[in-house]
């Protein structure tokens, strides 16, 4: 097939690109502007058009777009008036996902650090919404295999089409309560829908929601309290890594910090034992290195480490931080720096109270603009609600070596060179704390 991808530089729509192209289909795709992502595209062999125009549609078969794109776009258009088929990106996964032995991973987080977990214990092609390091990409093709590792997206309920063989819930806290329209009766039941679908089931038990399913759904239950335990944090050849004991399987080892990865590694061991003997899982889980963009390490010092993670939803930040402070114990740093950059107002809003309470323990918090991922600004009186800690609202960060400066107004504020400093979000913050453009 010849298949065009509208928004091809977002992170899932990429990934569905790349796997098509890996089984033999001729692709081509359009964004908004170039990216990282459009031109590792472009170095694959993929057509990417920037920006989009309605040139960029010729004889296609079919067209997918991804969530954010409108009716009115000027491809959407040309394809429908040439009879071309479109579909938005969770419909299209029904044709894309539909002969694949789909172990589909959902959650309001943690969805990305398990896939890509899973993915280094088990054999087959991998979909990811963050680049696993190990590989160096957020796609995996095995063309050998029929299995398929997905990571499921609830945000536009596209989980419901990725066609599970095996469904891993990490939680199901409520997020992108604007889809569901605010209704969590339909939050709720399209996770139900999404586990009850698949053959296979692997849950987490402590979930809120997910414990009212133990006594109707026949699933792998994970209890986090009691099956998991001894966890201690090591350095690895200067790595974080979490040890545990799980259940009577003995103790395992996974690359980065706190109760949440040693959660997740449980889940991902869990669903992979249904086909795999737990030696070879054990073996296998030292191939995860961890995701770009989550717990990153993008710089250490003798005096100075710099940390880059995706963590955008309170309860990953709160997690993320946990170990953070676990980390600066071990490497003798007394001073943690947090930088924030909220992702969506509505999303900020909705959990403002739970994000307020995220960074304690930060010896010092950066609060950068709302990214608004396309929402229309809203007021948020962040000094007013943030005021019990030692707040600095920014307009950005700029890196050079290991040293971050906060910038005002086009004035340079201060500059951070010791301790630990990670940055939070979903926007452009990964490219600010890395020191790229």
């Amino acid at each position: 097939m010849k298949v065009h991808f509208i928004g091809i530089g977002g992170i899932g729509i990429s990934g569905l690109a790349q796997y098509m192209h890996y089984r033999g289909h001729q692709v081509s795709g359009s964004d908004i502007k170039d990216s990282l992502i459009t031109q590792k595209l472009q170095s694959l062999g993929i057509k990417v058009s920037i920006p989009h125009s309605k040139n960029a549609i010729d004889s296609q078969d079919l067209v997918v777009h991804s969530a954010i794109i409108r009716p009115d776009n000027p491809e959407v258009i040309a394809a429908k008036e040439k009879g071309i088929e479109v579909l938005a990106r969770r419909e299209a996964l029904l044709k894309i996902l539909n002969d694949r032995k789909v172990y589909s991973v959902a959650g309001a987080h943690g969805k990305s650090t398990t896939t890509a977990i899973l993915t280094s214990i088990m054999d087959g092609s991998a979909i990811i919404g963050a680049e696993s390091k190990a590989f160096g990409s957020n796609v995996r093709y095995d063309a050998n295999s029929d299995v398929m590792i997905f990571e499921a997206d609830e945000s536009d309920g596209s989980f419901l089409n990725s066609n599970p063989y095996c469904a891993i819930v990490i939680n199901a806290e409520p997020e992108h309560m604007e889809y569901y329209d605010y209704n969590y009766e339909r939050f709720y039941d399209s996770y139900k829908t999404f586990i009850k679908s698949a053959t296979c089931r692997v849950l987490n038990a402590e979930d809120s929601f997910l414990a009212t399913l133990v006594n109707e759904i026949d699933a792998h239950w994970l209890y986090p309290s009691r099956d998991i335990s001894d966890i201690k944090y090591v350095l690895i050849n200067n790595e974080p890594h979490t040890r545990f004991k799980f259940r009577d399987f003995g103790t395992f080892d996974v690359w980065g910090f706190g109760k949440h990865i040693a959660l997740d590694a449980a889940l991902a061991i869990l669903a992979a034992h249904e086909s795999m003997g737990i030696d070879e899982i054990r073996k296998n889980l030292l191939n995860f290195k961890g995701i770009k963009k989550r717990f990153d390490i993008v710089g250490v010092e003798d005096d100075s480490v710099i940390i880059d993670d995706y963590g955008h939803h309170p309860t990953e930040i709160k997690a993320t931080f946990e170990s953070v402070k676990e980390y600066a114990s071990l490497k003798g740093f007394d001073k943690i720096t947090a930088i924030w950059q909220p992702h969506k107002y509505s999303r900020t809003i909705d959990n403002l109270d739970e994000f307020i309470k995220c960074f304690e323990g930060a010896a010092e918090l950066i609060i950068l603009p709302v990214w608004a991922a396309g929402e229309s600004p809203r007021e948020i009186d962040f000094v007013e609600k943030f005021k019990q800690y030692n707040l600095t609202m920014a307009d950005t960060i700029t890196r050079a070596n290991n040293h971050i400066t906060v910038v005002k107004d086009h004035e340079n504020l201060k500059t951070i060179d010791k301790g630990l400093i990670i940055g939070f979000g979903a926007g452009d913050i990964t490219y600010q704390i890395r020191g790229a453009s």
